[in-house]
């Protein structure tokens, strides 16, 4: 059996292009929907609106655990079948989602959606990166990532309207269409594209997904006050011991899943440990302030929605300045200042309250989308700029992990310390709800302002070229 194939005539690319784009369009918009309706999905499922993070945590974990297989399944079984595999899953997950019944079986469900979600961008993307031409790529990717800016727009608006005016099970039945659509589409026009078939590094692959599911339920699980917190520390240490112990096998092992040359590239280095601290404080707003919304100052689910497009906007705003800004400024200023401007427009949400006007909520979520829409432009550019041939693909996988994994972090990190600071209960009263979203907001917003001091070790001088901020992934 050939191991390669040949990449299809020009006549099919943007039949494929706009099959990858609907893929992307899809996760991006799963990814954000979901935050509205959390405190529905509370009230119908018996649980506390406070302790509804498992909900967007089981997803980004298992997007985040896969990854790394992603590439790997591609090139071993083909794109078209992988890709049609994912739009299958992501359909029958969101299916499951909406029959679930009680929590357990909405997080199972949002597992089986992430086994789905995990595949699409990746596969789609390396589909793109195969069968298009060189000179044409970026042009591509420019395309294909467009749909990833649109979905966090609508995302938090469609899902508190059809909370409203349906139920929060149409999040997901919303899906079901567009999933059959999609595997049709990809039936006739995702090539069936293959690389050479290497050996997997199936023990760093679990020892890696060990470490960081290990990480993320004991850090979920200490908002839940019935549990045993001794185990959850015994997780804890356990996950970071399978972490210290993938990074020990991928010395000495011949292909490792991510090579530790990329850790002697000082630009991603920083890059990438950055992305990981900075977003386990900055991960947890979506989820976040819909909640405080609603919960703490009583706003309806469409009007929490809609207070987050003008964080959006100016967060697509803000990616266009990246590039002058820090060929004028250079990394480290614009990274070292700005993380601490993220976390205090983070803490400033403590300052929110119920009778401030419209106008004052508006600027202050746009001025907040538009830092931290910066600091991910930012940071992803720096980790990707030094990297070249192998090395590139490695890194722009482990960094797309590693976004994952901090959403994960983050979200189980913000959810814990709403349990910390507030009231468990079914019905919590909304001045307990609010003092706990406050200091939660202060919390988050000062672990984000640690960052800086990760990259304060650039050095002043290292600007961006033009091209640089075209290679990194949005978001």
């Amino acid at each position: 059996m050939n191991t390669t194939s040949t990449p299809p005539p020009a006549i099919a690319l943007r039949p494929l292009l706009w099959l990858v784009a609907a893929g992307v369009f899809m996760q991006m918009l799963d990814s954000t929907i979901v935050n509205t309706a959390l405190p529905a999905m509370a009230r119908d499922l018996g649980q506390s609106p406070l302790r509804m993070q498992a909900v967007v945590v089981a997803y980004a974990l298992t997007v985040a655990m896969l990854i790394p297989a992603s590439g790997w399944l591609a090139d071993r079984f083909g794109t078209k079948q992988i890709f049609i595999a994912a739009v299958a899953l992501f359909t029958l997950g969101s299916l499951t989602c909406a029959v679930s019944q009680d929590l357990p079986q909405l997080v199972a469900s949002r597992v089986l959606q992430g086994i789905g979600g995990a595949m699409l961008l990746p596969v789609g993307r390396l589909a793109v990166l195969r069968a298009v031409p060189r000179k044409d790529f970026l042009a591509a990717m420019s395309f294909v990532t467009v749909p990833g800016l649109i979905g966090p727009l609508i995302g938090p608006t469609l899902g508190g309207w059809l909370v409203e005016v349906a139920s929060w099970h149409w999040i997901f039945l919303i899906n079901l269409p567009l999933g059959v659509l999609g595997a049709a589409a990809a039936l006739r026009w995702m090539p069936d594209l293959r690389g050479p078939r290497v050996r997997f590094d199936a023990l760093g692959y679990v020892l890696l997904a060990f470490g960081m599911v290990a990480v993320s339920l004991s850090l979920d699980s200490l908002s839940d006050h019935a549990g045993s917190r001794g185990a959850m520390m015994v997780l804890l240490v356990f996950g970071l011991a399978g972490l210290v112990a993938y990074w020990l096998h991928a010395a000495r092992a011949p292909r490792p899943l991510f090579p530790l040359a990329l850790f002697r590239v000082p630009s991603f280095s920083i890059g990438l440990l950055g992305n990981l601290f900075s977003r386990m404080g900055s991960s947890g707003m979506p989820f976040l302030i819909p909640l405080m919304l609603q919960i703490g100052l009583g706003f309806s689910p469409m009007s929490a929605g809609m207070l987050m497009i003008p964080a959006a906007l100016a967060g697509m705003f803000s990616k266009r300045i990246v590039v002058p800004l820090v060929q004028r400024l250079g990394y480290r200023k614009v990274l070292v200042g700005n993380t601490v401007l993220v976390g205090l427009a983070m803490a400033s949400f403590a300052l929110v309250s119920a009778d401030q006007p419209m106008w004052v909520h508006l600027i202050h979520f746009a001025c907040f989308g538009a830092v931290n829409s910066l600091q991910f432009t930012a940071m992803n550019t720096l980790a990707l700029r030094d990297l070249d041939g192998d090395l590139a693909s490695s890194g722009n996988s482990l960094l797309s992990m590693t976004m994952m994994l901090a959403m994960s972090i983050g979200v189980a990190l913000a959810g814990s310390l709403l349990g910390m600071f507030g009231n468990l209960t079914l019905h919590p009263l909304q001045g307990q709800a609010l003092s706990a979203f406050r200091w939660t907001f202060v919390c988050v917003g000062l672990i984000t302002m640690a960052s800086a001091a990760i990259f304060a070790q650039l050095q002043p001088t290292h600007r961006i070229p033009p091209s640089s901020v075209k290679r990194a992934d949005p978001g």
